[in-house]
């Protein structure tokens, strides 16, 4: 088989460049990357042969390094043994803020280097393969939103996460203010991504306390969940240069809204000349593969709910009145529903999913949105609900989201559609992940808890 010029030309880029080591990357379950310096030759090696031994462990612990009690992949009973990880040479970054330190990423391969069904972004491969070869080429774009504070790691553990002081004060949403009162802060993010290869279409201030929010450029799907991956890690340490701590958490504060993950989704022709969800034929603009994509996704969403609502505090966010879903609604442009359809034109039509927070892992979003909308296209599934006016939160229209993590998990363990979309070895993996990380919290003593009960009980 004849070699990618492209990548022999990066390999040799690598090769003759003066770094000694190389960083590399995975991405855990819950969407945290963990990596390693290799020395240069052992990574040219690693990209020969085709893959490297990482510990298994990531695929086995949460996102605190405790190890699932259950969990078939890895664990006490196999004595935690590696696993071989393919470096993907195309994911060739320079970290702008580390001297333009090499970065590739990488993904879980099993023993016959197939790709391991329970790695997130070998699952997202398999499933953007399936849509290549039916001729729909996807398209994502991620958005998230962020909080910052004036805090460091030391001093968050020392404040026990009370009374943390925020960048800004205020409700001050697209505020030319804020950003300008920390604009050194705003430009490297501008800038230093975009020399990370992950370019913003826009960064502005949303509401609340030093709050902002990004715009990816759209990309083929493992390419933008890289940006989102990486976009996520990047702020954090950006953040940190600055003295500035950021979290991605769902929602930190009753106050405030909750920190959203947007994902806008549209499908094109091969050579992304045309948009498949567009027909100027129809009279709201969305041709039948939109309709059925959009009815696919709108019906497994329920069951797939943990994938866009991974953690406890993701259902904080998910309530009425502050900007995200609570059931499987759609609407034109509207911001109360589940499924935002924007359909301006041929070359912007697309949906936009709005219950995922911005504590998502990237991967899996791709992969069960993309995968429930091949279904739809697979099933037919017609588009039955209709696209609600209006509040959403006023409207009785679709399937009502599970209230907590772990209802949403044993949904999503019972569900036909999700073992089909996602793969039987996936969906266990992943719902006893979230069972797990029910468990811990059902075991935790919180503040609220004491504040109630300590002294009047």
């Amino acid at each position: 088989m004849a070699k990618n010029p492209i990548t022999s030309d990066i390999v040799k880029t690598i090769a003759g460049s003066d770094q000694k080591n190389i960083k590399v990357a995975i991405t855990d379950i819950d969407g945290v990357l963990r990596g390693k310096y290799l020395h240069k030759d052992k990574f040219l090696s690693a990209v020969k042969k085709k893959g490297f031994g990482f510990c298994g462990v990531v695929l086995g612990w949460d996102c605190m390094d405790s190890c699932y009690e259950k969990n078939e992949f890895t664990g006490w009973h196999s004595g935690y043994p590696d696993a071989m990880v393919n470096l993907d040479i195309n994911s060739l970054r320079q970290i702008p803020w580390e001297n333009k330190q090499f970065f590739v990423l990488g993904e879980f391969v099993d023993s016959k280097k197939e790709p391991l069904a329970i790695c997130p972004r070998s699952l997202l491969k398999r499933i953007t393969g399936q849509a290549d070869g039916l001729g729909y080429f996807p398209q994502i774009g991620f958005e998230f939103e962020w909080f910052n504070f004036l805090e460091s790691p030391h001093s968050l553990q020392e404040k026990k996460f009370k009374e943390l002081k925020p960048l800004t004060p205020g409700m001050f949403g697209y505020s030319i203010l804020r950003s300008s009162q920390n604009s050194g802060y705003f430009r490297d993010l501008l800038e230093m991504m975009r020399d990370f290869s992950i370019p913003l279409e826009g960064l502005h201030t949303e509401t609340g306390p030093g709050v902002y929010e990004a715009a990816i450029v759209r990309a083929a799907p493992v390419e933008a969940a890289d940006r989102g991956v990486l976009f996520k890690t990047g702020v954090k340490e950006i953040a940190y240069r600055h003295g500035i701590l950021a979290t991605f958490m769902s929602r930190w504060s009753h106050d405030y809204p909750g920190c959203s993950g947007h994902t806008h989704i549209s499908l094109w022709d091969a050579d992304g000349s045309t948009n498949l969800f567009f027909d100027d034929r129809s009279a709201d603009g969305m041709s039948e593969i939109f309709c059925h994509f959009l009815g696919g996704l709108l019906k497994a969403l329920p069951d797939l709910l943990p994938v866009f609502a991974p953690t406890v505090n993701s259902y904080k966010r998910l309530v009425e009145g502050f900007w995200a879903p609570t059931s499987a609604t759609w609407g034109f442009d509207n911001r109360t529903t589940a499924i935002r359809v924007i359909n301006h034109d041929a070359s912007a039509t697309r949906l936009e999913l709005r219950v995922a927070g911005s504590d998502i892992n990237p991967y899996l979003v791709g992969a069960a949105a993309v995968g429930a909308g091949l279904w739809g296209i697979k099933h037919q599934i017609s588009l039955k609900e209709k696209p609600i006016s209006g509040s959403a939160y006023d409207q009785k229209h679709g399937t009502s989201f599970s209230k907590n993590l772990h209802e949403a998990a044993i949904k999503m363990g019972r569900s036909e559609a999700a073992h089909e979309i996602l793969g039987e070895a996936f969906v266990k993996h992943f719902v006893n992940s979230r069972l797990w990380e029910w468990q811990q919290f059902a075991s935790a003593v919180t503040d609220w808890e004491l504040n109630r009960y300590f002294e009047i009980i």
